[in-house]
């Protein structure tokens, strides 16, 4: 398994894990001091938020999972995620692309793309 699959492993892991003690350990392994996360929905600065932003697509897709579609793709420090969004052993309901940047065999930055992207019911990070 290359570097960058394992880091894909460990990034679609954090967003499927349910429990939050757990989750927040994930994205702490994971994830740079100076981490962050911008979609065509949230933007995220910080481990902090990170989780925020996780924890909050959980609410909104309750029984979904996360997985991958296709193999990893990657040079230097940037590696390319196709991924969907589904009921585990179903159709999927969202794909994505998630453009990771790593230092040092852990993510800095990663800007997703949906498609198609869903409408927001509850902005992540507002307490929701």
């Amino acid at each position: 398994m290359s570097g960058f699959d394992e880091l894909a492993r460990r990034y679609l892991a954090s967003w499927n894990e349910r429990d939050p003690a757990r989750r927040r350990a994930l994205v702490d392994e994971l994830w740079t001091d100076d981490a962050g996360y911008v979609d065509p929905i949230v933007t995220a600065e910080g481990r902090d938020a990170i989780e925020d932003v996780v924890a909050t697509a959980q609410r909104q897709f309750p029984g979904l999972v996360y997985r991958p579609a296709g193999k990893v793709d990657g040079h230097h420090d940037v590696a390319r995620l196709a991924w969907e969004l589904a009921p585990a052993g179903g159709p999927a309901v969202i794909v994505g692309l998630a453009v990771m940047v790593a230092e040092r065999s852990r993510l800095r930055r990663v800007y997703g793309f949906l498609d198609p992207v869903p409408a927001v019911t509850t902005s992540p990070g507002a307490g929701s």
